[in-house]
Order: structure tokens, then C-alpha cells, then sequence
């Protein structure tokens, strides 16, 4: 079944693409709760029409993410976290951490585009995350994690 998505769907694209999904998951899961429509062939002319007209905002958009994502890359975030003496985290670190300690240093970002490297963060040290500001655009950062 080809579905048109309305917006960001986790692991499966993101607003406005043409995806083949199974029957069931279109009609049963993504239609019902409007996070896509049926493509058929006059909603995709429709479809087509509207990305020609929005081209235009998608590169002002673009080059947003890509300036933020240059100014992004030479930030290092330390984030403090509660250890026991041999450096295990009480816990773990997430998304939402990273996401504060970037609003901490001027920059809005939304945890849901923060993509850590392991499921949980459960020791001291170095460590990579992904942003994605844009379907083309990501950008990697460079954070710490330090006892408090």
C-alpha cells in the first residue's frame, strides 16, 4: 500500500514522502490516526503540486539547519551525572539531558531529534550524539559525562 506521511513518522520517513507500507499497518495504524493518507492518483498530483510550491521555503529551511549545524559542530557539552566511586551512573543519561545542556549554550533543540549512541549511558566518559536539524542535514557532538 502507498502512503502519503503527514508528518514525521519514527523509522519510517519523514513528512511528505511516498512510502510502501503493509496494508494492515497503513489502514489500521498510520491512516486512523493522521499520520498519513492513501496516495492515490489524484491525491499524489495534489501531492506533487504542493512540494513544486514549498520547494522554495524547504531551501530557506535548509540553510537554517545548515548554519545552526556549522555553529553546532565546535560544541562540547559536559553533563553531570550522580556515579558511584568506580564510575557507574546511578540511572543513565538520556536525550533530555543533552537537549537541556544544549538550551543551556543558546541552542533550541528538540530531544526527539537527539540520537545517542547506545540505548543508555551508564558510564563516565566521552561520547558522540547525532542532531538530525533536517531530512539532509546532521550534525554530530562531541559530550562528556562527569560526576557530580
Amino acid at each position: 500500500m502507498e502512503i502519503i506521511l503527514l508528518q514525521d513518522v519514527n523509522k519510517l520517513g519523514m513528512k511528505d514522502d511516498l512510502v510502501n507500507v503493509k496494508d494492515g499497518y497503513g489502514r489500521n495504524y498510520l491512516i486512523p490516526r493522521g499520520y498519513a493518507i492513501a496516495a492515490t492518483q489524484s491525491v499524489k498530483k495534489m501531492h506533487a503540486e504542493n512540494l513544486r510550491q514549498r520547494a522554495h521555503k524547504e531551501e530557506k529551511i535548509k540553510a537554517e539547519a545548515q548554519e545552526i549545524a556549522a555553529k553546532l559542530a565546535d560544541v562540547k557539552i559536559v553533563v553531570g551525572a550522580k556515579t558511584s566511586s568506580s564510575g557507574k551512573i546511578f540511572g543513565s543519561v538520556n536525550t533530555i539531558q543533552i537537549s537541556e545542556s544544549l538550551k543551556e549554550k543558546g541552542f533550541d533543540i528538540d530531544r526527539k531529534s537527539i540520537t545517542l549512541p547506545e540505548d543508555q549511558i551508564k558510564e563516565i566518559g566521552s561520547y558522540k550524539a547525532v542532531i538530525k536539524l533536517h531530512r539532509e542535514v546532521k550534525v554530530e557532538i562531541d559530550f562528556e559525562i562527569v560526576a557530580e
